[in-house]
């Protein structure tokens, strides 16, 4: 009886919790704002296009628990077909964060392919001083990911 009177209180508990963080999700292996990996972007139009490009609803996929969208279904059929190529790494968060040992938010057109993998970055000021030193961000980004991505905190800009 005991347990069951702590159990009610636990439920309404975490729903308001999770009712405080809306923005984003750790329900998927990716970094999602609004129930969307990489905010409904196209990843694989990062490839073909070289540019950030927004994707359908009616073109989407889902991929270990992350739903991504396409501008093209071109790029859906490509992106099931191979989703390691196209998808972002280090869980589509930041790659400069994650090489400063930290989760944090993205945003989609402040982006870089390099060596055929797709990076995303907090914003074009934090591209660039990740694009100072690409392949020292790289290593440093590749030994964190492991620990780091199972931390649930993700730092996001407060404005």
């Amino acid at each position: 009886m005991k347990m069951m009177r702590i159990m009610g209180l636990a439920v309404p508990m975490v729903a308001a919790l999770l009712a405080l963080c809306p923005l984003q999700s750790w329900a998927g292996e990716y970094f999602e704002r609004n129930g969307l990996a990489i905010e409904g972007y196209d990843p694989v139009a990062y490839f073909t296009e070289k540019k950030a490009v927004k994707g359908s609803p009616e073109l989407s996929y889902e991929y270990e628990g992350s739903i991504f969208y396409f501008a093209t279904a071109a790029h859906r059929e490509a992106f099931a077909s191979n989703p390691g190529k196209f998808s972002p790494q280090y869980g589509g968060y930041c790659a400069y964060g994650m090489a400063k040992g930290y989760k944090a938010a993205i945003d989609p057109v402040a982006f870089m392919v390099v060596g055929g993998k797709l990076y995303l970055n907090y914003s074009d000021t934090v591209r660039a001083q990740w694009m100072t030193d690409i392949p020292g961000y790289v290593r440093k980004a590749d030994l964190n990911w492991p620990d780091v991505k199972e931390v649930g905190r993700t730092y996001e800009q407060t404005e």
